[in-house]
This record gives C-alpha cells, structure tokens and sequence, in this order.
C-alpha cells in the first residue's frame, strides 16, 4: 500500500494533543505525535506543512507548535524555508545509512551485554514474536511495526541499556521512514519475522557470536532494499 501523497495536508492524518498527558509539555506532545507520524509515512516525504492547518488537527497554539518544529528542523525531518514554507524533508539515504551504522553497532553491543547476563528471561520476546504473527495473519501494518519497535527496544532493556535505545531515536526515524516504506509486502513481513526469531532464540542460548551475526543481517537489510524502494518511490528520495 503505496502512502497517499496526494491529500490535502496533514490535518487527516493527526491526533488531538491538546488534552491529552496534561503532565508533559504541551512542544513535546506536538514533537511527539508530528514525529510519528512523518516516521510511520502518515505525513509523507515532501508534504507541504501548514502551521494553521496543523495548529487546529493537533488542537494548539502557534507557540509550542513551532517549538516542537525546530526540533524536527534539528533532527533534519523538516525543513523551513523562508517565503516558501515548511516541508518534510526527502529521504537521504545518507541518513539512513548513518543511522543504520550507529543502530547496528549499539543494538549488537546491547545484545551482547544481554547475552552475559546470568538469567535472560525473554518471555516479553516470545509474546512479541507472537504479536508480530497476528498482526502478520490481520494485515495490520501500523501493529505489526510497532511490535517490531518493542522486540528490539526489549532487547536494550534486557541488557540494562534502555537509555542507548532512547538517545539513537531522532537519528533513527532517518532509517525508520525506509522500514516503514518496506513493510506492505507479505514477503518482506514474513522475513522480518524469522529474523526476529533467530535473533530471540541466540538470546535464550546465550549465543553472542551467533546473535551478532543474525543482528547484523537484519540491520543491513536496508542496504539491499533501499535501490528498489527508491526506484519504486522515487519523489520520496532525495537524488
């Protein structure tokens, strides 16, 4: 399911921020929905951002809605050109690939960190595995991704360095937008799967050497589907 390019805006794709985690500020809420929602393709590469349109979906002011752009303007998701307006940035595969490079040698650290510990209980793995299988047999997309996110987050929470997994996010929404763009074809789902399955069952072994390499497939992948994405999508690249 190709994303639709063509609609009119951003306003039917975000969720009201407004009222909702009063406790968190209202520029991080903001950050946080616009954020997901250009990673998850719901607000396209090179759409056309209005500050009005964007202020009334999302249910705020003008204020913490440009806090919350210069934040994206700084992880090089938006850009702000003046007299002729907001956009979402293409994708540079040279961004993902830096994003891939620090992914990779982050999530192989951590696995190996996870490994030495005495008792590794991946249960939380196994019932995300089992998640991606029903969200795989539903066609469910949106569900399957996000249980894609929470099996490799676990992992870095296994290994007691959650905080790596937290401080890589802004880099990683680079490489996020390619995965994301990958994810409608059944084959591709089904391989991410068995990935994920042999990279939880090195886990359960204690087998760091053999993780490692599983880990190291799986965060490549985009080096081998990023020529055929780009020429499939080519207005979401940058040349």
């Amino acid at each position: 399911m190709k994303p639709d390019r063509d609609r009119p805006g951003a306003s039917r794709v975000l969720a009201s921020v407004g009222r909702t985690r009063p406790r968190q500020r209202t520029s991080d809420r903001v950050y946080e929905e616009l954020a997901s929602a250009i990673r998850d393709l719901r607000i396209p590469p090179g759409a056309s951002l209005s500050e009005t349109e964007l202020a009334e979906q999302l249910h705020v002011s003008r204020t913490p809605l440009r806090e919350a752009i210069v934040r994206l303007v700084e992880t090089g998701l938006v850009s702000v050109v003046p007299q002729v307006g907001t956009r979402v940035e293409l994708i540079r595969l040279d961004d993902v690939e830096q994003a891939r490079f620090v992914r990779e040698s982050l999530e192989t650290a951590a696995f190996a960190e996870a490994c030495a510990k005495p008792v590794r209980d991946v249960s939380a793995l196994r019932d995300l595995l089992a998640e991606q299988e029903r969200c795989h047999a539903r066609g469910d997309i949106d569900a399957f991704f996000a249980a894609d996110e929470a099996l490799h987050e676990q992992i870095f929470a296994i290994s007691g360095y959650l905080g790596a997994w937290q401080v890589m996010q802004p880099m990683k929404m680079h490489l996020d937008r390619l995965r994301r763009l990958s994810l409608p074809e059944p084959h591709t789902v089904q391989a991410l799967i068995a990935e994920h399955t042999a990279i939880v069952d090195a886990l359960e072994a204690g087998d760091a050497a053999g993780g490692r390499e599983h880990l190291i497939r799986h965060a490549r992948r985009v080096q081998n589907t990023a020529p055929a994405l780009q020429a499939q999508y080519p207005e979401y690249f940058s040349s």
